[in-house]
């Protein structure tokens, strides 16, 4: 590994962390995770931060006090449905200078049913409509209640409490007080990462002679810096799991904890990982020679169910080989799966050294535009033809559309200056049902028929 390749990452690191905090002048957090509720539902649990500094600071009388307004919205993607769309006010009383210093946390939860959704969060300042905070996040709920094993989201904390009894706390959950860290950031003065999660589904697997469950940390160029493995049995269905590892001789980068639960008879392996982030300054990176092979554990893969890998890799089949192709339709595992596509995402990133993979961020967004346009009865954006151009070719320079000429039925013209010359796409509604079809284009490769007026008429 050269030296300049881990200065890059560093950079990289530095300039997302100052990024963030440029972003955010609320100095508001939050973080999110879900556990098992029913068979058709999980519990969410939203978790939050406010740094009562950034706050400002109003009088009543003889009080003093701190209000941040608080506004959650759930989404479901594919029916448009709000399923949470609830506002709080947030007051804090100041009785003197050492309150102001404190961080305010919270947690808030919600039953959801199995789905994809857009969560939006918005954090202000009552008095201050500068000091905001607005973040996006598609989440998916999938149900834990299912045949196979399953491990819960990671819930990242600043400290556990064993054996609680307090449990009127908001943070008290299975005899446990689970402080959460909604900013997922560590540091050489509080080093101790602290998860709390939950396995499922294990009596399914009693005839299994054991259960392997691993802590695993990587750090961003994929190695990993720590491990941990022990074995745990199937007597029952469900079970929590807790731990604290020591970051203090790590150095400062960006980090992810995953937790794999391994089937020693089969083989297979259901893995959760979370990403957080070290600030250790006293540390010095030290070069390396290799990439861990499964850095794919360490990437927002390790995380995706069976049906999302399988729905990713549909929405990819434009850009993808036909050996690609056929290599993915014999793979015969989840992680076989998720290795793949980390690999297919890893070899076109155009920018490796930095933390986004600016190709797939483009090309994601374009199937959610293709989505939210080009829909048509049962039929995703993404599978029309329309859909299909655009994903391979990118938004056209230009756009004729012809609804309502006589005669016709509706079609639009796009199209591409800067592809061979100049090169048109013409689709029409020939069902009457807004599925455009190709009819003709002078793109090499593709569909030509100089007489497409024909299939428009409506004689």
């Amino acid at each position: 590994m050269q030296r300049s390749l881990i200065k890059k990452v560093l950079l990289s690191f530095f300039l997302l962390v100052i990024n963030t905090a440029a972003q955010n002048k609320l100095n508001f957090n939050f973080d999110y995770a879900d556990f098992v509720y029913d068979s058709t539902s999980n519990y969410l649990e939203i978790y939050y931060s406010f740094n009562l500094k950034n706050l400002t600071v109003q009088e009543e009388g003889n009080t003093k006090f701190v209000k941040a307004k608080l506004s959650i919205q759930l989404q479901n993607t594919d029916t448009d449905e709000l399923v949470i769309n609830k506002q709080w006010v947030l007051n804090k009383p100041i009785k003197d200078s050492n309150d102001v210093k404190k961080l305010s946390l919270g947690v808030l939860g919600f039953v959801v049913p199995a789905g994809s959704y857009k969560l939006k969060l918005v954090a202000v300042d009552s008095q201050n409509d500068d000091h905001s905070y607005n973040q996006t996040e598609d989440i998916n709920i999938v149900p834990y209640l299912t045949d196979e094993m399953a491990i819960s989201n990671i819930e990242l904390a600043q400290n556990i409490k064993m054996n609680s009894k307090d449990s009127t706390s908001m943070f008290y959950k299975n005899s446990l007080e689970v402080i959460p860290n909604p900013a997922i950031l560590y540091s050489n003065v509080a080093p101790v990462l602290f998860f709390y999660s939950e396995l499922y589904n294990l009596k399914n697997y009693s005839k299994v002679p054991n259960l392997e469950f691993s802590q695993v940390v990587y750090n961003s160029l994929g190695e990993s810096v720590y491990s941990k493995m022990k074995k745990i049995g199937t007597k029952y269905n469900s079970i929590v799991e807790v731990g604290a590892i020591n970051l203090k001789k790590l150095p400062t980068d960006s980090y992810n904890i995953s937790l794999i639960l391994k089937d020693t008879l089969s083989k297979k392996e259901f893995i959760s990982s979370k990403k957080f982030f070290l600030i250790n300054p006293g540390v010095k990176n030290v070069e390396r020679n290799t990439i861990n092979s499964k850095g794919y554990l360490a990437s927002e893969f390790s995380v995706y169910t069976d049906k999302e890998c399988d729905l990713l890799f549909n929405e990819s089949k434009y850009i993808a080989s036909k050996k690609e192709i056929d290599g993915y339709k014999k793979l015969d595992s989840l992680s076989a799966k998720r290795e793949f596509l980390y690999k297919f995402w890893k070899k076109r990133d155009p920018l490796p050294s930095t933390p986004r993979n600016e190709f797939k961020k483009e090309y994601l967004d374009r199937i959610n535009y293709c989505n939210a346009h080009f829909s048509a009865l049962n039929k995703k954006g993404y599978k029309t033809d329309r859909g299909r151009v655009y994903l391979m070719y990118g938004p056209p320079d230009q756009v004729d559309r012809y609804p309502n000429e006589i005669n016709s039925k509706p079609y639009e013209i796009w199209q591409y200056n800067s592809i061979e010359g100049g090169v048109i796409f013409v689709f029409g509604d020939i069902t009457g049902y807004a599925d455009y079809e190709l009819l003709h284009s002078t793109k090499r490769g593709e569909l030509r028929d100089d007489g497409w007026q024909r299939r428009l008429s409506s004689r």
